[in-house]
């Protein structure tokens, strides 16, 4: 028999405010229609004044423990991906621990920006497997419209606020390619391409710092690493492309999803996409359109999944599952 991290429940939360694309026309030089064309995002969600990252990972912590029918102290850790965390320090999965009321177990973030839940994900799968837990709450919640530069119209426009959770338990399985769960996980880091996204200040500097971005840059790089680290993942796995159900890619760009499905030779009826509706939501990117596709109908136990993202770092990864 072979331990697994098995999905057993997922859940999301998003701020209550909806931007429309439309908002942006009274402060930039931009529309919806440009907006539509470049991006493929139509809305997205900003948090509230004084509502924070870790009370967004709480909400969506609250919903998938609700669907996998568990209390917060049936819980063995939390680890929560995100870059704009509360504070400084302590971590934002500690102030999830303390608001879910959760009493034992223990908490961290991880930081890999857009890649970040998968890096979460990877590091969940260690823990379970190496039988330091049995039950891993899995969150990705970002509050990015905190570090937008609203007079960038190439950037503010792209980015929203929202978290997803999933929680995964050790299951025994057989050991096989049809076993539920992590089936297999493939990461990856450049740190030459380090000024093709990132944010221009921090606690060295003494300053908060606003997101920048060479977007024709991690364009090409998102398509043609995606469509690797996927099929990496895949290969680790003892799978193909012709074996995957849905990829729940990172929503960022609606021709990036486009362009890493048409590399992996799949069709768009095969992809899981929000990126409509909820802009880019960094680490809470997948963990919400895993969500998101379940409530749709269209995610199923038994469905092979891949996921993949690529973020600042550059770091990009992907993990396979089977929900």
């Amino acid at each position: 028999m072979t331990g697994r991290a098995v999905v057993t429940g997922v859940g999301h939360y998003l701020p209550e405010r909806v931007v429309p694309n439309s908002e942006f026309e009274t402060m930039l030089d931009t529309s919806d229609e440009w907006i539509r064309a470049r991006s493929g995002i139509e809305q997205r969600h900003f948090a509230a004044e004084g509502e924070t990252t870790s009370q967004l990972a709480a909400n969506a912590a609250r919903a998938a423990l609700a669907d996998a029918g568990l209390e917060p102290d049936d819980i063995d850790a939390i680890v929560v991906a995100t870059s704009t965390a509360d504070l400084t320090f302590p971590s934002a999965a500690t102030m999830v621990q303390s608001t879910l009321g959760m009493t034992r177990g223990f908490a961290f973030d991880v930081q890999a920006v857009c890649a970040g839940f998968v890096y979460a994900l990877s590091n969940a799968n260690a823990l379970i497997i190496s039988g330091q837990a049995n039950r891993v709450l899995v969150i990705g919640a970002e509050t990015f419209s905190r570090i937008m530069d609203w007079t960038d119209r190439s950037t503010c426009v792209l980015f929203g606020d929202g978290a997803g959770a999933l929680v995964l338990e050790k299951q025994d399985s057989a050991g096989t390619t049809e076993d539920r769960g992590i089936l297999s996980v493939d990461l990856n880091s450049d740190g030459r391409y380090k000024d093709l996204l990132y944010v221009d200040g921090g606690v060295s500097t003494q300053s908060t710092g606003h997101l920048r971005m060479q977007g024709n840059q991690v364009f090409r790089h998102a398509v043609e690493k995606l469509a690797k680290t996927a099929e990496s993942a895949l290969t680790k796995a003892g799978l193909g492309n012709a074996d995957v159900d849905w990829i729940v890619p990172h929503q960022a760009n609606i021709r990036i999803i486009q362009g890493t499905a048409k590399k992996m030779g799949l069709p768009m009826d095969k992809v899981v996409v929000t990126v409509q509706d909820h802009g880019n939501t960094s680490a809470a990117s997948i963990p919400l359109a895993l969500s998101v596709g379940k409530a749709r109908g269209q995610i199923k136990q038994g469905d092979l999944i891949v996921t993949e993202a690529i973020g600042g770092g550059l770091a990009w990864g992907a993990v396979v599952l089977r929900w």
